[in-house]
């Protein structure tokens, strides 16, 4: 990922230097665990701690003429550790070294995102109940359906983002925390089963049941299709965003800091930009998910067709996730809300919005529902042809007065007045943000 959409912490776990550092402790706990079973010295094993060590510029040198990565690296590390690095690596294949150490990556960067959404959850659920009681519109089909509350928004976006922790805890514990030191085909033909129960343990690993040379990848493909949720999630709620940021809605829009600039040829403008950005990068996070599904199906035990595009989209996505939510966080944290503008759009539509309990109370009087239908229907395309022509006129209240078959029905002023309460709507939205409330993040 270009430096540009790369935040410090996470950019370190995928920097070459900790990869090599994670490398290097693997290759120290399992000569440790060798020398338990005395297959090396002890005292081999206790220099090898001690002596460690690796150049990333000797590395990439070595690499070029070896072609051969890991070879480099051990190569590297020999050469600081003297006569006692023939042990290193004793038994072990490149797999072994590099799965292992992937593996322990992703959960270093899935603890990242588990924090980025539990940050972005409490925000959430804190301004929903700050907006539990402030009135607008909403829509259905992009058409004003029924009044709402703005918090039932913010609620709705925890709710995902609560189940995007949950998604992520699991594939932290099903799909990232494995290792495999297990051998050229996973029959651990040169090395005891112990070594790998204690390299993982001493990492927060489990031993892969059976990884032939490789972790299967279908671990890996589950890690990047959650990324992608999750960065679906953060998608959907930067779209609601830029929706509602529109000229003609105007009813929140992202913060807009002093000196920033909208346009380079119209100063008044004030673009949702970083929502923008967020959708964008969350396209590349989807993306990279369908790799990780190709990755899956490999020849026999083993090839390295997934190598080059994992080194790719791993890193890219967890970099990109851990990105786009750390700017939709300062978004949601200083979204600029707008009541009045929310009540002038509720109000919009002349009272169209009301015609639900309208049909309901022309049901409950008596009348068929086909037939009250009709009469609603009827009177709100008078309305809704005013209002396309930009006419003024009634609003659908008074011709429902006006309407003989409404009054024959019985349905009098002071009920007309009680049906077109926006809150009417809402007498059992409490229980909402009674589920909001107690959320954990």
């Amino acid at each position: 990922m270009i430096e540009r959409y790369t935040r410090a912490e996470m950019g370190r776990i995928w920097d070459l230097e900790n990869k090599f550092e994670i490398w290097k402790e693997i290759e120290v706990l399992a000569c440790e665990a060798q020398a338990a079973l005395g297959v090396i010295p002890a005292e081999a094993a206790a220099e090898i701690r001690e002596k460690a060590a690796f150049d990333l510029t000797r590395i990439e040198e070595i690499e070029r003429e070896t072609n051969h990565d890991v070879i480099a690296f051990l190569t590297s590390m020999a050469e600081h550790i003297g006569e006692p690095s023939k042990f290193v690596h004793y038994g072990m294949t490149s797999s072994d070294l590099g799965d292992t150490a992937l593996c322990y990556q992703m959960t270093q960067a899935q603890d990242i995102i588990l924090e980025d959404v539990r940050r972005l959850g409490r925000i959430c659920q804190r301004r929903a109940l700050e907006f539990k009681d402030t009135l607008c519109v909403g829509r259905t089909h992009g058409i004003h359906a029924e009044p709402m509350t703005f918090g039932m928004k913010w609620g709705a976006w925890a709710w995902a983002l609560k189940r995007a922790e949950g998604r992520l805890i699991a594939t932290r514990k099903f799909s990232c925390a494995w290792g495999a030191i297990s051998g050229a085909v996973g029959s651990y033909s040169n090395i005891d089963p112990f070594v790998e129960q204690y390299v993982c343990e001493k990492l927060g690993l489990t031993p892969d049941p059976l990884s032939t040379q490789v972790i299967a990848r279908d671990r890996h493909a589950h890690v990047l299709a959650v990324l992608a949720t999750v960065a679906a999630t953060a998608e959907s709620i930067a779209t609601e965003i830029r929706a509602l940021q529109k000229t003609d809605t105007l009813e929140a829009e992202e913060p807009f800091a002093k000196g920033q600039k909208g346009s380079s040829a119209m100063p008044h403008k004030r673009n949702p930009i970083t929502a923008e950005r967020v959708v964008g990068l969350a396209r590349v996070v989807k993306a990279n998910a369908q790799v990780g599904f190709d990755n899956v199906a490999l020849w026999h035990e083993r090839d390295i067709s997934h190598s080059s595009a994992e080194r790719v989209v791993l890193a890219d996505s967890f970099i990109a996730t851990d990105y786009l939510l750390s700017k939709l966080e300062w978004i949601l944290d200083g979204l600029v809300v707008y009541p009045e503008r929310m009540r002038a759009n509720l109000d919009a539509t002349r009272g169209l919005i009301y015609s639900s309990r309208v049909l309901l109370a022309l049901v409950d009087s008596g009348m068929s529902r086909e037939d009250a239908y009709e009469v609603v229907q009827r009177n709100s395309m008078r309305v809704w042809d005013d209002i396309q022509q930009a006419r003024s006129g009634p609003g659908l209240r008074d011709l429902l007065a006006g309407d003989t078959e409404v009054s024959g029905a019985g349905i009098t002023d002071e009920q007309l007045d009680a049906i077109f309460d926006p809150w009417a709507f809402l007498a059992r939205v409490g229980v909402v943000f009674e589920r909001v409330e107690g959320l954990e993040f």
